[in-house]
């Protein structure tokens, strides 16, 4: 069986090498890079199954590379471990509103950081198997059918309105930017401005009532979709 492979971003040699130890010592191979420009260059080129990423980077930080890594169809999967010595409530929030997974602060424990690792690759592997039905509440999505049902009656939507929610009920608990979701449900095939995605997004919180509560702002970004 092939093992699953981790990138590590980190500019100080010995973080990187006790990351790399203890990751391979568990099992993974590892890919590590000490720049953002490197690290995006990596992240395209072997598709790792997930990255470990150090906010205070050189020329770019972590929080713009994690930025364009949620930009790009080929790493928007990718779950992300943000590694900083940065404990302050802003850096975390921001991290996770931009697309990381989950956040560990400096010193840490490489036992941690092993366990975090194996959690979210675990969530991940389940995350890739294809889904054909979600319910969360009194909101039901049929996604073969393109069926939305909210407390047994079904709700009339558009087919962008249905990939608008349908994506982000798959994301669930990821904030999707409103460039994001502008590729991804629009395709970009015409010139759009972001504020076509809040129009559409207005106009299907009302249709969905109180099942829209399901669905959150994130201010300056986008939206996030929580199942509880």
């Amino acid at each position: 069986m092939k093992k699953q492979t981790i990138l590590i971003v980190d500019d100080e040699p010995d973080a990187l090498e006790l990351i790399d130890f203890n990751i391979r010592a568990a099992g993974y191979s590892v890919i590590s890079a000490d720049d953002g420009e490197d690290a995006l260059k990596k992240a395209r080129e072997h598709l790792p199954d997930l990255i470990v990423l150090d906010l205070m980077l050189p020329e770019m930080d972590g929080l713009e590379v994690c930025k364009i890594l949620r930009r790009d169809k080929k790493t928007i999967h990718i779950p992300v471990i943000m590694l900083t010595a940065k404990a302050a409530e802003i850096d975390r929030v921001l991290g996770l509103e931009l697309g990381a997974d989950d956040y560990i602060t400096k010193p840490f424990s490489p036992r941690e950081l092993v366990l975090r690792i194996k959690k979210l690759l675990n969530r991940s592997a389940t995350e890739r198997e294809p889904e054909e039905e979600i319910r969360i509440g009194n909101l039901k999505i049929d996604l073969p059918r393109h069926e939305v049902i909210v407390k047994d009656k079904e709700i009339e939507l558009t087919a962008t309105e249905f990939k608008l929610l349908s994506l982000l009920a798959q994301r669930r608990g990821r904030v999707q930017s409103r460039d994001q979701l502008l590729q991804d449900v629009w395709g970009y095939d015409r010139i759009i401005e972001t504020r076509t995605v809040d129009t559409h997004m207005r106009r299907l919180r009302e249709k969905l009532g109180e099942s829209a509560r399901h669905i959150d702002t994130v201010r300056g970004i986008g939206y996030r979709f929580r199942d509880t």
